[in-house]
């Protein structure tokens, strides 16, 4: 235990934004030299942040995913970038994020290639530790490709965790770790929080409602697992990547892309942050709705996200198409989801007793409700043996603070 992760980082789950689902592994920059992986991209990416509010509502992590090395190591064995597309280096980078008061992520493999067959961190953990930091690196993103043995895939993980708190920086880790491991085995939660901040449990999320969904599924199919070790320093992410030697991601929010209606969207927000996971938006930020950037920046949903008690939510119970979730907060409170699957007709009410809360204490004897999305207002007292009327569109949430 000694040895194990002690970086006292990620206290709260990590919030920023990730290239990935919206823009690839777009190499091109002649063609597309606004959507290509560049350097070009993260700071005008980091300058919408600073300047319309991102940071200030807690996004603070600019994220670099696969796709951003050049093909080789140099001469002394160290990762570089592409010089093309990062022609000032991931130092200068670095810099001018830290300039706008955020933080840089970047991305590497436990394997000896990363998931888009760049260079990848086998046997070179702690040259590449030493690398971030001397850059200015604030996150790793660490894949599980192209790993070999799961043997391998643990020793990688671990090395990597002592590598970088070797380094003295303050880098938070983010690990594939459980999801390469779920096809063979039940993964160690208890092991994998003490290397690393935040892991991925499930499949890489998609701009769709059937992603959405069949992340959920898997997450309240699994809750007994996974529930009861996320808290404070170390978080479950609830999507994940396809299978090995496939793409695998970091955790998107992608409201303010193309799949998502606005009651999905909603659903997406409000799930996220009942699960405590990590707010991660991968979308274009210089082009995007007002509707999304108030559903994405609202303070009331960070809040909770972010509440510091840093318990998960769970299905407390599901009833057809609904179903009802919960997460303790701090300060005797309980954030409420209930959330209707139907994907056909109208508008359905969902009526529950308020004694279903925490084990019938969240509202003994009696408690205030402010419903906080997919609008906020304030619902007046009631007491422990009242029940809820909820109407809630299809595939979509209504979230509420008891």
């Amino acid at each position: 235990a000694a040895l194990a992760l002690d970086n006292g980082l990620a206290r709260t789950p990590p919030m920023g934004w990730l290239h990935w689902e919206r823009f690839l592994c777009r190499t091109d920059c002649d063609t597309d030299p606004h959507r290509c992986v560049s350097e070009r991209l993260f700071m005008e990416m980091a300058d919408v942040m600073a300047a319309e509010g991102w940071r200030d509502a807690g996004y603070k992590y600019v994220c670099i995913d696969d796709c951003w090395m050049a093909p080789r190591r140099d001469e002394h064995g160290r990762l570089q970038a592409d010089p093309k597309r990062f022609p000032s280096g991931i130092r200068k980078l670095a810099d001018y994020v830290h300039s706008k008061g955020m933080k840089l992520g970047i991305y590497s493999d436990v394997g000896n290639k990363t998931c888009a067959g760049f260079p990848g961190s086998y046997n070179y953990y702690d040259l590449d530790a030493q690398t971030f930091a001397s850059w200015g690196v604030d996150l790793l993103k660490f894949d599980g490709c192209n790993s070999g043995t799961l043997e391998l895939l643990a020793e990688g993980y671990r090395r990597m965790s002592l590598a970088l708190n070797k380094t003295g920086r303050s880098i938070v880790y983010s690990c594939e770790w459980p999801f390469y491991l779920r096809p063979v085995q039940q993964p160690n939660y208890t092991e994998i929080k003490q290397y690393c901040n935040h892991w991925r449990n499930f499949f890489d999320v998609y701009d769709s409602w059937r992603s959405i969904k069949s992340i959920l599924d898997w997450t309240a199919l699994h809750q007994d697992s996974i529930v009861k070790i996320a808290g404070p320093g170390g978080w479950n992410d609830p999507d994940m990547a396809m299978l090995p030697g496939i793409f695998v991601f970091l955790s998107q929010l992608v409201i303010g892309n193309f799949g998502l209606s606005w009651d999905q969207s909603v659903t997406q927000m409000a799930m996220w942050a009942i699960m405590a996971a990590p707010l991660f938006m991968s979308n274009d930020l210089r082009h995007i709705s007002p509707e999304a950037k108030w559903l994405l920046q609202n303070k009331e949903v960070i809040a909770i996200n972010q509440d510091p008690l840093g318990k998960q939510g769970y299905q407390i119970t599901k009833d057809k198409n609904f179903e009802l979730w919960e997460r303790p907060l701090s300060g005797r409170a309980y954030a409420v989801a209930v959330l209707n699957h139907q994907e056909i007709g109208g508008p359905q009410n969902f009526t529950f007793s308020l004694t279903f809360l925490g084990n019938g204490l969240a509202c003994n004897p009696a408690c205030s409700v402010r419903q906080v999305l997919p609008a906020s207002r304030d619902w007046g007292f009631y007491t422990w043996v009242s029940s809820l009327s909820v109407e809630v569109n299809p595939t979509g949430t209504v979230l509420l603070k008891v």
